[in-house]
């Protein structure tokens, strides 16, 4: 059995770990903190866990001696800023680290300054810093190799995951221009996180309405869904991305928009790209719908699945796919488990096999 510790286990992407980890094969959570749930069981704050080995755990404070000295992996599961200050030192000690918040999925620490407002600590342990414990960016569809060998993996954003499984096949057999690509992605509410006060999250203001944010180019996620484009196009690759606020608790609906370089491609040679890069063998969790079979966030709710589909509208040439997965899953914490399969030598699978909950 692999020992684990969650620190931050009070936020939803925590909380969702440790629901993810109770059932795992290979593993046992050992250690959870939580400043507002200290001195309770988990199931205090997760009630749901109850009568689970999970929910019995006592929480702690942000105790990383003892989180280090009970478990061989550590998933870091605080707001950005935290995972920087205490990656080194847990490193040092020969932990496996899976930091859910920002801090390391940006290889340029200026950029992240930039757009996070907060210095960044460990610059020297950022991906492409050229240290042995760098990090390495936690998408298993294209990094899977990489993460085999990883100490510290960088989980990627929820609406970045959702874009990336769509495009990133059509720029690497470029078939779409870099530019003028469009990506409209809806997310549940739960995608605010846990401790959100403001108005616009309460269940009067949320139902049966739907709120665009952070629009003209100042989404965090941004420029993490830049980096990973460019990498892949061999070009710098400039988006439009447009989030949305929908009235449900979890899941990403991401409408992706671009240019055909070419006006031959047709629905099938795109669905054939999408297909080609995500065999069931190296992709187990990506699954190529036909054209025109739209998948919907209920499709993918509670599961590690993201569910893709395309067309091509020949009037304006150009393609448009549709990506869903479930925020705090596929998201978050479900990708986060199937990086720490990738790192410990477990079947990539394990502790994820289930399908989306229907109805």
């Amino acid at each position: 059995m692999i020992n684990v510790a969650i620190i931050g286990v009070s936020g939803y992407a925590g909380g969702e770990a440790a629901r993810i980890l109770s059932q795992h094969p290979e593993v046992e959570v050992t250690f959870a903190s939580s400043e507002s749930n200290a001195g309770k069981p988990l199931s205090a704050a997760y009630p749901g866990l109850t009568g689970t080995r999970a929910g019995r755990l006592i929480c702690h404070g942000s105790d990383m001696e003892k989180a280090a000295d009970t478990a061989e992996v550590i998933f870091l599961a605080q707001e950005s800023g935290a995972a920087m200050k205490a990656a080194e030192s847990l490193l040092a000690k020969g932990k496996k680290i899976i930091d859910l918040s920002a801090d390391f999925r940006l290889r340029d620490a200026s950029v992240f300054e930039t757009w996070y407002k907060i210095p960044h600590s460990a610059p020297h342990l950022l991906n492409g810093s050229g240290a042995a414990t760098g990090a390495v960016y936690g998408l298993p569809e294209w990094n899977f190799e990489a993460l085999e060998s990883a100490q510290l993996v960088a989980n990627p954003g929820c609406h970045v995951t959702a874009a990336l499984l769509a495009l990133l096949p059509l720029l690497d057999q470029s078939l779409i221009e870099t530019r003028g690509i469009i990506i409209d992605s809806k997310t549940g509410v739960s995608g605010a996180g846990r401790t959100k006060s403001e108005l616009i999250y309460r269940f009067s203001e949320m139902n049966e309405s739907m709120l665009p944010y952070n629009l003209g180019g100042t989404h965090r996620h941004i420029p993490e869904i830049e980096q990973n484009l460019s990498d892949v196009a061999g070009e710098s690759v400039v988006v439009t991305f447009a989030p949305h606020l929908a009235p449900m608790t979890r899941g990403i609906l991401s409408t992706c928009y671009a240019r055909l370089k070419e006006d031959a491609v047709t629905a099938q040679t795109i669905t054939d790209a999408l297909r080609d890069t995500y065999s069931e063998e190296g992709a187990p969790f990506v699954i190529v719908r036909n054209s025109g079979d739209w998948p919907s966030t209920k499709d993918v709710f509670g599961s590690n699945f993201c569910h893709l589909s395309a067309t091509v509208d020949s009037r304006t040439g150009s393609v448009i796919i549709v990506s869903a997965i479930d925020n705090l899953v596929k998201g978050a914490a479900g990708q986060a488990v199937q990086n720490m399969n990738l790192m410990c030598g477990l079947p990539e699978t394990a502790g994820l096999e289930g399908g989306g909950q229907w109805p």
